[in-house]
């Protein structure tokens, strides 16, 4: 049986006392049903799970106390931003998840011209702590040791001007890109940047302003895919050429 996996933000030590937040002292009580002294592991950006136990002092009200750390290798070689147009719904949801289980390190949500529901004012902070839920959920579920980390929805002629003034390698999602995954790189990079877009993908204008800052056109083969499809296979072959699902 998995032992459940709690994210904490801040360092851990052998003997310490870590309490936990309401509400998650809530899934752990009320939806998983654990009980006091039940075995769990936390996990903070360390390479590897720290084990405790569980110690319950109300119905949303829980410590963890921690017993070792066991070292565990769970973070793919390559450090990945997805630069990821936003989509509706589920389907967004789903990217996110599906992203976070294949080892990005961060997401950059934009809106582009495409996008069909941008969130905006208090609804766009309701959907960032959704969004942030998804991914501190899926890197608890896939084993990662590090959480996620989601970073503030911008336009994306916006990130453009701001974030590639880094000049790692950046590729982009396009049908009629120049490469393919193997043909990218002749070494792996540290880091990397994948952009992909929303429903309907990009404008001409907004793959043009990405070539512009250094941008690489990306094609993954003959067919069309949607968008909670696209990113996912592109990281999928992203990481079998570059990262840890080498054959």
């Amino acid at each position: 049986m998995r032992l459940p996996r709690v994210a904490i933000d801040h360092p851990l030590a052998p003997g310490e006392r870590v309490a936990l937040p309401a509400d998650t002292a809530h899934h752990l009580l009320r939806v998983l049903r654990l009980r006091n002294g039940a075995p769990i592991l936390l996990f903070n950006g360390d390479p590897g799970d720290w084990h405790g136990v569980l110690e319950v002092a109300g119905k949303r009200d829980a410590r963890v106390h921690i017993h070792r750390f066991e070292p565990r290798d769970a973070e793919a070689p390559i450090a990945i931003t997805l630069v990821q147009g936003i989509s509706r719904g589920q389907r967004m949801d789903y990217t996110l998840e599906k992203a976070v289980e294949l080892g990005v390190t961060t997401v950059v949500p934009v809106v582009m011209e495409r996008t069909q529901a941008a969130p905006a004012g208090e609804r766009a902070e309701r959907k960032a702590r959704h969004w942030q839920g998804v991914l501190t959920a899926a890197a608890a579920q896939s084993g990662r040791t590090c959480q996620p980390r989601l970073a503030p929805q911008l336009g994306f002629r916006s990130w453009l001007t701001s974030a590639r003034t880094e000049q790692e390698p950046c590729v982009l999602l396009d049908p009629d890109g120049e490469f393919r995954p193997a043909s990218l790189w002749p070494q792996t990079p540290a880091r990397m940047t994948l952009i992909a877009g929303p429903e309907g993908g990009f404008s001409p204008a907004e793959r043009d302003a990405a070539y512009a800052v250094g941008c690489q056109g990306l094609r993954l083969g003959p067919r069309i895919l949607r968008t909670e499809t696209a990113a996912v296979a592109a990281l999928t072959a992203l990481l079998v050429c570059y990262g840890d699902m080498g054959v």
